[in-house]
This record gives C-alpha cells, sequence and structure tokens, in this order.
C-alpha cells in the first residue's frame, strides 16, 4: 500500500482544466435554491422511490456518529434506511434507531472495519440510492481498504446515475492511501467529498493556513485533481466540480461548530442524494440547510449550547420553507443546471 508521507498526491493530473478562479461563485441563497429544486414524491410514491440510503460508519469509541448522520439522512427526506457499523455497537444503534435496519461487521483491533465488510455488503449495492461512508469511522487505513474495495462494486450505479457516493471523516484517507499503482488517486466516477479545512490540510499537504487563504483554489484543484465534488466547509463552505463549477455559502453560526455536527450535516447531504439530487445540489442544499437550522436553534437557546441532535428535527419544515410554495418551481427538473443557473467560470 502507498505511504501517504512519500506519495506524491499533489503532483499535477494530465491535461488539467483551466476555468477562472477569479469569478465570484454562485450563492446559495434563497433564491438559488428556489430555483433548484429538490426531486419531490409523488403522494402514491412508496419508501423505496423515496430513495435507500446506506450509512457506513460508527466504532466503539464513536458509535453516535452514524446515529446521527442516519437520522439526518432520513429527516431529509429518504424512504428506506440501512445503516452498516461495529458488532461490537450494532445493537446498541439498533436500539436508538429503530426505523433502520442495522448490520453489524467485523473490527479491526484499531476500530476499523475489516474488508470483509464487502461480502456483507454487496446484495445491497443494487438496491441502495446513495451511501455515506466515514461518521465515526476509527483506522483511516482499514477504512481506505474498505472503500477501495467497495468502489468497484458501486460505480456502475453510479455511471447510471442510480447511486451516488458521499465520502466524510475518515473515508476520505481513501485519496491518501490508493490502490498499489493508482498514485496520485483519481476516482473513476465522481464521488462527494466534504473536508473542513484541516481535514483538507491532510488530504493535499498543504498547510491549514494555506487552505484558508485561498479556500477556492483549494477546492477547485482538488476537485479536478481526484474527479470529485469537494466541500470545502467554513463559516464559508466552497463547492467546487471536476467541470469546473462552482458555488458558496456564507451563513450559519459558531453553535454548529459543535461535535456531531458534521455528522448531521453529512447525513442530510446522503439523504438528499438518496432522493435523487445529484452531488452538487445535494451538498448545495445540505449546506444551506444545516445552516438555517444553526440559526433556528440560535433563536431558541443562544449561539452557544444547542447540540447537534437537535439540527435533525428542523430539517424538514426548512425544506419546505425553502423550497417555497410555487408549484411552477416544483415542476423543474433538477441538478446542477437547473433553472439555467449555470455556474461562473
Amino acid at each position: 500500500m502507498t505511504d501517504p508521507m512519500t506519495d506524491p498526491i499533489n503532483a499535477p493530473i494530465a491535461a488539467p482544466m483551466t476555468p477562472s478562479t477569479t469569478a465570484r461563485p454562485r450563492d446559495i441563497d434563497t433564491a438559488l435554491l428556489r430555483s433548484w429544486p429538490l426531486p419531490v414524491p409523488g403522494n402514491d410514491a412508496d419508501k423505496e422511490e423515496r430513495g435507500h440510503v446506506l450509512v457506513l460508519g460508527g466504532s466503539r469509541d464513536m458509535p453516535g456518529a452514524v446515529i446521527l448522520a442516519a437520522t439526518a439522512a432520513l429527516r431529509a427526506g429518504a424512504g428506506k434506511l440501512t445503516i452498516a457499523t461495529g458488532r461490537s455497537v450494532a445493537q446498541l444503534v439498533a436500539l436508538a434507531l429503530p426505523e433502520s435496519r442495522v448490520i453489524g461487521l467485523a473490527e479491526t483491533e484499531a476500530g476499523g472495519f475489516t474488508t470483509d465488510a464487502v461480502d456483507t455488503l454487496d446484495p445491497l449495492a443494487d438496491k441502495i440510492s446513495a451511501i455515506l461512508i466515514g461518521p465515526g469511522m476509527q483506522d483511516e487505513a482499514a477504512t481506505a481498504r474498505l472503500v477501495h474495495a467497495l468502489l468497484p462494486r458501486l460505480e456502475d450505479g453510479c455511471a447510471r446515475g442510480e447511486v451516488r457516493i458521499v465520502l466524510d471523516a475518515n473515508a476520505m484517507g481513501a485519496i491518501l492511501y490508493p490502490p498499489a499503482g493508482a498514485a496520485p488517486f483519481r476516482f473513476r466516477q465522481s464521488v462527494l467529498v466534504t473536508p473542513h479545512a484541516g481535514e483538507m490540510a491532510h488530504l493535499t499537504g498543504s498547510t491549514k493556513d494555506d487552505i484558508l487563504a485561498a479556500p477556492d483554489r483549494h477546492a477547485l484543484d482538488a476537485a479536478q485533481r481526484w474527479n470529485a465534488v469537494v466541500a470545502l466547509k467554513g463559516a464559508r463552505t466552497v463547492i467546487a466540480t471536476p467541470e469546473g463549477e462552482r458555488w458558496q455559502h456564507e451563513g450559519g453560526n459558531v453553535g454548529l461548530a459543535t461535535s456531531g455536527s458534521g455528522d448531521v450535516l453529512a447525513g442530510i447531504v446522503a439523504g438528499l442524494a438518496a432522493r435523487g439530487a445529484d452531488l452538487a445540489q445535494a451538498v448545495g442544499w445540505g449546506v444551506a440547510l444545516h445552516a438555517r437550522a444553526g440559526e433556528k436553534l440560535a433563536e431558541r437557546y443562544g449561539k452557544l449550547g444547542y447540540l447537534a441532535r437537535e439540527l435533525p428535527e428542523i430539517i424538514p419544515a426548512l425544506m419546505e420553507q425553502a423550497a417555497g410554495d410555487s408549484a411552477d418551481a416544483a415542476a423543474r427538473p433538477s441538478g446542477s443546471f437547473a433553472g439555467g443557473l449555470r455556474v461562473e467560470r
């Protein structure tokens, strides 16, 4: 396995794209959201049609992360939920989330999952609409091995637009630990990665200060290098795609900088993706809803002291509020270019 300390992860890829990073990215605000409507199931839709999301994560030390993410995925509107987590905590997770099927996986000594999980999860590959990997996972190297073992089974579904992959937290280490002979690493089918500045520094070898000084450049460079939609999280979140599309969001408050908040955001995004939103739309809406939930809780409790587990319950009402009441808007197609909003380059 490639050593991440010597892997040339910053080497330029062949034929890099060169869209301008000086043009202002599109603001994710109410006007944009209403022009970019989420897929809405019909009144006669069943739970499968609303989307089946698989959340793979948790560990002996952090079972709560997968509970937070999975709860948020349901609150974002996914119709069916499956959780895959460590055998040592599977029963605890099942009791916390009676809405979910829970699968127990074999664990490594360091708290990760073994690649035996691939065989266990294989029957689900053709049934899920989205998979979130990472919340609460430990043992970065073992997690990377598992991600790379799962990707080939999921990539055909990605190519057909039937499955969307979200990598969060430790699962993003798949970039640092590519399969032998695959450095610098690039995803065959585009996935979503959700680093904050510290995680982006870890993944790229840059310093955190460097990332914070030029988030747009780093997000776009990583998106093109990795063939991934990149959501570089912060008080100002920057979203970039491999094609050079860019969005930005500023909002929320300091109360969102709390344990479990990122797990909730990842779950919201995965739930929206399971419903049929493409990765850019899912994370754009997810970031906005997460921030607005923080603003609502700040009105109730103050900016400091509300809990991550309180965020998901506000999401359904915020989705309806953000979408507005326009039947015309709801009838428009979803996707990165919905409403004619092609992002400036």
